[in-house]
């Protein structure tokens, strides 16, 4: 594609669907070629391959404007930027190429998202979750889903990591343009905050944009709630309510808090679909009618604009009980056969990382989870009290270079609802692992009785612990447990590495668990 093309490509989509665009100013120095033909997008210089066209991205730790000399001398045939430097070369100066990123990817791959049905899924938890449902509930209908999120990206039998829950643009687009490709019919993305912030979503078109809750985290980045409810909000009513899809697109909203309520307050009623909303309210889109929460799972029925819904599944606790209602109303949405969503709950039993049972003979109960935030814990512990009759220990820390504000949230929910709490580390990144667990520890004293020591975890009281290598945490919590009792490894969940530093070093608390129940049985057989 030549670079006038594609300009023309984005400014032309961009104005049709109302959006604002960048203007796209030319600058040419000393060069012959003044239209080349664009084979590749590219934001790393060290990813530029002959023929491509490098957008210089402002990022926090590395501006793409210092990497314009190697782009180039790898064979860039352009370079949009914010700022135009002496090098040699065709210069699109952009106001914010981060936007110019966004909507240059989309047109390179042509508009990928408008041909597909995408689900957009925000909040701050519960977004795995509800992916892993509404994948269910599709392929019981007999379409054919992807998923872009925390876990993976999967498509059509295949499986890519993820390195962060929402790509960014570029990745997005091309990940949009090869399932299509593959013959997929419906994408669940979850959408975080810095996607939405960071333009990562921009030019991407939703039919439908889920809400889950909203809860404190993030704010080493937005600074307060008030910014980071703004900027979750932007999705519903800058990309919802934009665009070729916006008339028919539908916002699902949990109002069981006040955030949804404030939701459903701004969105504009000619914009798209009247909104379905769900939770607990008699006044509700979609409710529990008669739904039991028990250990072994939850059943029941459901009231929904489709009719009732029956329910079964073996996911625990109340929260999940909100992420069916989520996943429920996506399906009603839709407009899918309601067996076929019943059939899709039915088939989802576990969610990786996600209250994900490790089974064992020692008749220890152990979980793993990736609750890291003081709302995610407080749930997932209130679950397990409600199904325990023994003794909660909780394994859990606080990543290192994020919000420190939650850390003494977190001990003190941790301090109320646990037995033994046993303080480690998380992914400590850059920060001293003894700050953040101090920082734990003045949360978690006023809730939790006393320090224990190793030899004291069998005796009566609440109390804690600090172990800070992770992985004799999660051993000792196991090897101290009684049958019967529960233990929560809480914060990391799915993820199969721990960050120390800036090294991203192997380690997966499910295995470190089993090898630990392992050594549990060995021992008692």
């Amino acid at each position: 594609m030549k670079l006038s093309a594609l300009m023309a490509a984005v400014v032309a989509n961009e104005k049709a669907n109302g959006n604002g665009h960048n203007e796209y100013a030319p600058v040419f120095n000393h060069t012959a070629e003044t239209d080349p033909d664009i084979c590749s997008i590219h934001y790393r210089s060290q990813t530029v391959q002959p023929g491509g066209l490098f957008v210089a991205v402002p990022g926090h730790r590395a501006d793409g404007h210092d990497y314009i000399e190697d782009a180039m001398e790898r064979g860039a045939v352009a370079a949009v930027v914010q700022r135009v430097s002496s090098h040699e070369g065709i210069f699109l100066k952009v106001p914010d190429t981060r936007q110019a990123l966004a909507q240059i990817s989309a047109a390179f791959y042509s508009h990928p998202s408008e041909a597909l049905s995408v689900i957009g899924v925000t909040g701050t938890n519960g977004k795995t979750t509800v992916t892993y449902l509404v994948e269910s509930i599709l392929t019981a209908a007999g379409l054919s889903p992807g998923v872009i999120g925390t876990v993976n990206c999967r498509y059509a039998g295949m499986t890519q990591e993820s390195p962060v829950t929402t790509p960014e643009s570029l990745d997005l687009q091309r990940l949009l343009f090869q399932m299509k490709t593959a013959g997929v019919t419906h994408v669940i993305m979850e959408v975080s905050s810095h996607a939405i912030d960071l333009f990562r979503v921009a030019s991407c078109r939703f039919d439908i944009g889920a809400f889950t809750n909203l809860s404190q985290d993030h704010l080493d980045y937005h600074r307060t709630m008030e910014a980071y409810w703004a900027c979750k909000r932007r999705f519903f009513t800058e990309y919802l309510q934009k665009g070729p899809k916006a008339k028919t697109a539908l916002a699902v909203v949990n109002t069981d808090n006040h955030w949804g309520d404030d939701l459903l307050a701004v969105l504009h009623p000619a914009a798209g679909r009247v909104p379905i909303s769900y939770g607990h309210r008699p006044n509700s889109d979609v409710r529990p009618l008669t739904v039991s929460v028990e250990k072994t799972g939850i059943q029941g029925e459901l009231m929904t604009p489709a009719g009732p819904v029956g329910i079964q599944s073996r996911l625990v606790g109340g929260h999940n009980l909100e992420n069916i209602l989520c996943a429920v109303s996506i399906g009603v949405g839709l407009a899918l056969p309601v067996p076929a969503i019943e059939k899709g709950i039915l088939n989802v039993s576990s969610i990786p990382g996600r209250l994900e049972q490790i089974w064992n003979d020692a008749k220890r109960f152990v979980y793993v989870d990736y609750a890291h935030t003081p709302d995610a814990l407080e749930n997932v512990l209130k679950t397990l009290h409600a199904i325990s009759d023994q003794r909660i220990i909780c394994v859990f820390g606080c990543g290192g270079d994020r919000d420190a504000e939650k850390r003494p949230q977190m001990g003190r929910i941790a301090g109320k609802w646990c037995d033994v709490t046993v303080i480690t580390s998380d992914n400590p990144r850059t920060e001293s692992v003894t700050a953040i667990i101090e920082q734990i520890l003045t949360g978690i004293q006023q809730t939790a009785s006393k320090p224990i020591a190793a030899d004291e975890a069998t005796a009566p009281g609440k109390g804690y612990l600090v172990l800070p290598d992770r992985r004799e945490a999660i051993t000792w919590a196991i090897r101290v447990a009684t049958p019967g009792d529960m233990v929560l490894v809480a914060g990391k969940g799915h993820e199969t590495y721990q960050i120390i530093g800036t090294e991203k070093r192997p380690f997966d608390d499910r295995i470190i668990a089993r090898e630990a129940l392992l050594a549990l049985e060995e021992r008692t057989n």
